[in-house]
C-alpha cells in the first residue's frame, strides 16, 4: 500500500472487458501496471503460467532490460489497472531504493513461482 501511494500520481486508470489482451508477448514495453480490480491469466508460448489478482503486478521485465514482452496478459473478468509510463517507471526505480527492492523482491518470487511450475 505504501509503494501504491508512492506511485499513485504519475498513473492513470484504464479498464478492460473480459478476454482482453493488456500486453502482448513480443511486443514492446510501454508501461508497468498494478491490478485493483478484477483476474487476468500471464501466457507465454501459449501456456498459463500466472494468474493475476488484486495488487499484483506485472510489465516490469521489459522495462527494466530494454526487451519485448516475455508473456501477455490477458483478462479472465473485467479489470482495472495503474497504468505507469515507462519513463516514470523508470525514474522511480532510480530515485527510490526501497521501492526498487521490493520490485527485486517480487521478481524474485516470481522467478521461484514459474522455476517451480517447471519443475525445476
Amino acid at each position: 500500500k505504501r509503494d501504491l501511494k508512492k506511485i499513485s500520481g504519475l498513473t492513470s486508470t484504464v479498464r478492460y472487458h473480459e478476454g482482453a489482451t493488456v500486453i502482448r508477448e513480443g511486443d514492446p514495453g510501454d508501461a508497468f501496471y498494478v491490478t485493483v480490480e478484477g483476474r487476468a491469466k500471464v501466457v507465454a508460448d501459449g501456456k498459463t503460467i500466472h494468474r493475476l489478482i488484486p495488487g499484483d503486478h506485472f510489465g516490469e521485465i521489459s522495462l527494466l532490460d530494454g526487451g519485448a514482452r516475455s508473456a501477455s496478459v490477458v483478462t479472465e473478468t473485467p479489470v482495472t489497472l495503474l497504468r505507469l509510463p515507462r519513463a516514470s517507471f523508470l525514474k522511480l526505480v532510480k530515485s527510490d531504493p526501497d521501492l526498487t527492492r521490493a520490485l527485486l523482491a517480487s521478481l524474485a518470487r516470481m522467478v521461484r513461482r514459474v522455476d517451480r511450475s517447471l519443475g525445476r
